[in-house]
């Protein structure tokens, strides 16, 4: 090959045999039953746990996306998903203990804990198909094309689509062999070299020739570019101003105080949930659970994008001339351009690591749901626990087959699928948040949240002019109201169950006081006011870490100093709360 030296070659080949090696490894101890298949037995320290939340979350196609945003809309453009933080927090604080606590396998399990009836059955099995299957590999064939991209670009000379085929078999490799534990130890090592890569493509990025004949990134684009919040305009629309980010009040309103609570997405389900719930469940207890999470939010908007943000920006100065349609190339460009022997390996490693942590994560977080919600709930049972692993394993390559079917046949033609997936989980999160928190509803109010946006974005779609983010406000409020009404129009729980979920949770609350008063012997939890004073801390400890890092990078030293002094009395508070009310409440 021309572009790859041998130094490279060695690099990516000494990774790939390594995960193989972790999965090898952790074949025998996973074999024995689908906990340890799917839970890592419940006794990963918080750290891994974190880490392997925030490196499924790192997948191949994230660092094109930041990058696309920051060459179009300057850093404010990544408010369109740091918005976030509020429910990533929310999770933290509020449902991390209780996901350990329930003690199920899936948060699909937890429908049947929480509801009864053939419609809580309906529900679990309907889901555990809908996103165990079909959303699932949605989301795996977009990770796909972007790695795709990435090796049309980087290595022109090899045929893109064996080389996705190649990391999808080897990852189901592994991660069957090796179930969440493989999964785990080599998102956490993947990570690494994922960070690794992509700190060493900053530096190189912006010792450019090219910037820093321009007098550094500063000097060489707009101060506009270099602003961490959008300018709030009092226009009708939102828009750019000279490329500048311009929201209106009711757009940043609904990115901000809404989407965050309101609507699904992937790795930000409100109240927890998917993979992430996963690793939450195969924490060591409720207080590694807490930690693992709040780790993973401080990685997930701290640590992580500040390279992708700096090479975004150089990619500006580099490749000025892109098209708008492939501003998020820029990436991949700058680490064409400046790779030399040996670091062109470690980025390719890299950006592999980052693809095959996410692909190996959604796979077993996927089969959990084909294997725990549907086969074993409906079709077998009885069988032996030995048994569900032999399934877990055919049934991992059997979604790893559907997704690539899905990346090569399928996406290239439904090129919005995605988005129109994200708008419509607008307002399911009103019921996944709640359902913890209030006896009243039912498995009718979940299937009906998750039936109404996508009738409601229908009739936006084809009736109106109405687009979003504005969207969101309509079919959030019309999705609670026709949950609320189907609530009370449909029979409550059965009472002995909500009894017995009470019981195993201690959830606690005013919404819950029909039931905690039968039951006087069970020792709920309290305190909520402080957890929302914990959860305020922890929004304020992010963002204030988060600009207070892009500060020193740009040289704002006393700015920085001022955001990461507020980072350390938000972080002092937390710790002096849970220290307070005691950790081993959380045990």
């Amino acid at each position: 090959m021309q572009q790859l030296t041998s130094l490279d070659i060695g690099i990516i080949a000494g990774y790939l045999i390594l995960t193989l090696l972790i999965g090898l490894y952790f074949s025998k101890k996973v074999s024995s039953n689908v906990s340890e298949f799917f839970l890592s037995g419940r006794q990963l320290p918080w750290w891994i746990a974190g880490t392997g939340m925030v490196a499924t979350t790192f997948a191949a196609d994230t660092p094109l996306a930041v990058t696309g945003l920051v060459a179009k809309h300057g850093i404010a453009g990544n408010w369109l998903w740091w918005t976030f933080v509020s429910g990533g927090m929310l999770t933290v604080f509020f449902f991390a203990r209780l996901w350990r606590r329930a003690h199920i396998l899936t948060d699909l399990e937890f429908i049947e804990l929480r509801y009864s009836g053939p419609a809580a059955k309906f529900l679990r099995g309907f889901k555990a198909i809908y996103f165990g299957l079909f959303i699932n590999a949605i989301i795996i064939g977009w990770v796909n094309l972007a790695m795709y991209k990435i090796v049309s670009i980087m290595i022109p000379e090899l045929n893109p689509e064996l080389v996705v085929i190649f990391c999808v078999l080897l990852t189901t490799l592994y991660s069957g062999l090796g179930g969440l534990w493989g999964v785990t130890i080599t998102d956490t090592i993947q990570f690494v070299i994922s960070m690794v890569g992509c700190i060493v493509l900053a530096v190189l990025a912006v010792n450019a020739p090219e910037v820093k004949a321009a007098g550094g990134l500063t000097e060489a684009l707009p101060g506009w570019m270099f602003d961490f919040f959008p300018s709030i305009t009092t226009g009708a629309q939102s828009g750019t101003i000279n490329g500048a980010l311009q929201l209106t009040f009711a757009s940043f309103a609904a990115l901000a105080f809404v989407q965050w609570w309101a609507s699904w997405y992937p790795g930000s389900e409100p109240g927890g949930g998917g993979y992430i719930a996963q690793r939450m469940m195969s924490a060591k207890d409720e207080k590694h659970s807490l930690l693992a999470t709040l780790w993973f939010i401080i990685a997930h908007y701290c640590l992580r994008p500040w390279p992708w943000i700096i090479v975004g920006l150089t990619s500006i100065v580099l490749f000025p001339d892109l098209p708008a349609d492939q501003k998020e190339d820029g990436f991949v460009h700058v680490m064409q351009a400046l790779l030399p022997p040996g670091l062109k390996g470690l980025l390719i490693a890299a950006f592999l690591a980052a693809y095959m942590s996410t692909l190996s994560t959604h796979l077993n977080w996927g089969t959990s749901y084909l294997v725990n919600d549907f086969y074993k709930r409906f079709i077998r049972p009885e069988a032996s626990p030995a048994h569900f692993v032999v399934v877990s394993r055919i049934l991992t390559l059997l979604v790893a087959l559907f997704a690539l079917y899905i990346t090569f046949f399928v996406l290239q033609t439904i090129t919005g699928a995605w988005e129109f997936i994200i708008q419509c989980g607008a307002g399911t999160g009103f019921v996944l948040i709640l359902r913890w928190f209030w006896w009243r509803l039912n498995a009718w109010s979940e299937i009906v949240s998750m039936m109404t946006p996508f009738a409601v974005y229908a009739y936006l779609s084809f009736f109106t002019d109405i687009t979003f983010p504005y969207s969101i406000y309509i079919i959030v409020l019309v999705t609670i109201a026709v949950t609320l009404i189907v609530t009370w129009l449909t029979p409550a729980t059965n009472e002995d169950h909500l009894k017995k979920f009470y019981t195993i949770t201690r959830v606690g609350g005013v919404f819950w006081k029909k039931i905690s008063n039968q039951l006087p012997e069970v020792q709920s939890d309290n305190g909520f006011g402080r957890l929302f004073a914990d959860w305020a801390a922890g929004i304020i400890l992010v963002y204030s870490i988060l600009f207070g890092t892009g500060k020193i990078l740009f040289g704002t030293l006393q700015e920085a100093l001022l955001y990461l002094t507020v980072a350390l009395l938000a972080g002092s508070f937390i710790y002096y709360d849970l220290n307070r009310r005691g950790w081993s409440n959380l045990k």
